[in-house]
Formats: C-alpha cells, sequence, structure tokens
C-alpha cells in the first residue's frame, strides 16, 4: 500500500465502502471532542483510505450537530493529506438533473449556527478562501468521474444552508438568482476547516433533486432524495476506485501551508495547553 492515507467523507447514503479492505476501525481522541463516528482504516485498490462516515453510521446526527473540527482534527491526525467529500445536494440549475454529478470548485456559506474554525480561545489566524477546493484534487476527481461515466459538471458554487429543513421556495428562488449549482447542508464548514489544517479538500456532489424551485417537479422529499442517493451512491465509489488508480504524488499545491502565516497573535500570549492541542494543526508555535 502506498504511504499516504487518502481520507473519505461520506454522507447521506455513503455509511461505508463495500470494496474497502478493513484494517482496523479506530476511535480517535482530540481537544475539539468526538467525531462523528469511529474511522475505518483500510486498502482501497492498493492506497491506505480514512473513512469517516459524516453523520454517523445510521444517519443520526444532523447537519447542525456534526461536529466537523473534531472530525477535520482526526483525519489529519491520521496522517490524512487529502480528503473527498461525498455529498448529496440539491440542484439549482435545469441541466443538472438529478443523479448529475457536480465537482464544485466554490461555496456559499448561510450557516449560522455551527463552528467552522479552529481558532479561538486565546489563538488568532486568517487563511485564504478565495479558492477553497484544491486544483490539484479536483482535477483527479473531475478525471476519475468521466472515467466512470458520470455525466458530470466541472464547475459550479455550492450554497451551504443551515437545515435540517430544505428550503423555502422563495429561498429556493432566491438562491437561483445568485447563480448558484448546487444546495447543500454540510460541505463548506468541512472546506474550511481542511483549509485550516493544510488539507487538500474537494467534494462529490452528487445531485439527488430539484430543490423546491422546479416547480414542474414535485416539491423536494426525503423519500425522493434517498431514492435517488442511493443509486448515486454506487456510483461514488466507482469513481472513488478510479481515483486510487491513479499514482499518488507528492503534493505541489500550497494547501499544506494555507495556514503557514496566518497566525497572528503573539506567540507568548498563546496558553501552553492550547499550544500542545494545536500543535497537530499548526506545527509547534
Amino acid at each position: 500500500m502506498t504511504e499516504q492515507i487518502l481520507g473519505v467523507i461520506g454522507g447521506s447514503g455513503l455509511y461505508a465502502m463495500k470494496d474497502l479492505k478493513v484494517v482496523d476501525t479506530v476511535s480517535v481522541e482530540t481537544p475539539f471532542g468526538e467525531p462523528s463516528d469511529k474511522i475505518i482504516l483500510g486498502d482501497l485498490e492498493g492506497t491506505r483510505m480514512a473513512f469517516l462516515p459524516r453523520h454517523g453510521v445510521g444517519h443520526r446526527i444532523p447537519p447542525s450537530d456534526i461536529n466537523y473540527r473534531a472530525n477535520i482534527f482526526a483525519l489529519k491526525k491520521l496522517g490524512v493529506e487529502r480528503i473527498i467529500s461525498v455529498s448529496a445536494v440539491g440542484s439549482m440549475k435545469e441541466e443538472i438533473a438529478p443523479g448529475h454529478i457536480v465537482v464544485p470548485d466554490q461555496f456559499i456559506d448561510r450557516t449560522i449556527h455551527r463552528k467552522s474554525t479552529f481558532f479561538g480561545n486565546g489563538v488568532v489566524g486568517h487563511v485564504s478562501l478565495a479558492d477553497p477546493i484544491c486544483d490539484e484534487l479536483h482535477e483527479t476527481v473531475l478525471e476519475s468521474s468521466q472515467k466512470a461515466g458520470a455525466t458530470v459538471h466541472p464547475r459550479g458554487t455550492y450554497i451551504c444552508i443551515e437545515g435540517p429543513q430544505f428550503s423555502t421556495r422563495a429561498e429556493s428562488f432566491l438562491y437561483r438568482s445568485w447563480g448558484v449549482e448546487v444546495i447543500g447542508m454540510t460541505n463548506v464548514t468541512e472546506a474550511k476547516l481542511a483549509r485550516e489544517a493544510g488539507i487538500c479538500y474537494v467534494t462529490i456532489a452528487l445531485a439527488t433533486d430539484y430543490d423546491c424551485w422546479h416547480e414542474e417537479e414535485e416539491a423536494v422529499t426525503l423519500e425522493g432524495v434517498m431514492a435517488i442517493m442511493h443509486n448515486n451512491v454506487t456510483l461514488a465509489q466507482t469513481i472513488l476506485k478510479e481515483i486510487v488508480q491513479k499514482p499518488v504524488l507528492k503534493r505541489s499545491c500550497a494547501c499544506g501551508e494555507a495556514a503557514k502565516n496566518a497566525i497572528v497573535t503573539d506567540r507568548k500570549l498563546i496558553p501552553k495547553a492550547l499550544k500542545e492541542d494545536l500543535e497537530i494543526l499548526f506545527g509547534k508555535l
């Protein structure tokens, strides 16, 4: 197996990888509490993988209650340098039909209740999110999606709402007027934290519905979403198998150094315990 570990965060419907040869299942301690579930370590086609079900096995955790900081910290602690996030989304454009895949390159954050930074409690830092997706990993996922036979849209904006409710029709029309491609409830928070942690991040967005803007279609329901989601899960697993066929190269992107000069707090004022907690993310402070 290769030495690098690929992190995969599974969303609605993707709670396990059927072709993953499981080596271990681990509970990872973090300064931010418990991750969504135990992390499955294994081998997929010769590539080491750390798989984490975002909502917990059995889908127990709603979007606002996910401990995103613990999830990203735990993957970083295990040595993950790249994260592929698989996520169910609603389509905001006619041409993105349910069953299609989008590989977003931008986000709009409309969440209000969640922690989306590792900074705070005595340390202040700022990282750039101008381009929140790793270009290298984006190209790998795009090529692999096409090879897997998916109908894939190569770029787009993912608007992230708080949830767990779906949008009102008025909200859906508003978001469409902003020109976004897909709508979801989780990925922008992961992308922000991955950037702070120096981890490459990309989303495989699986369109399950037209949200409620498409008045010729029935309003989005959980039943409808899950029916298409189950069909998409097989495709997502095929894409991941294609991804691991590609040679694992040393990263040449800037993701790993995103927080290199981000901290503005005087190091002498950062509490010792906090320095120790954050060493995995930012090195010795």
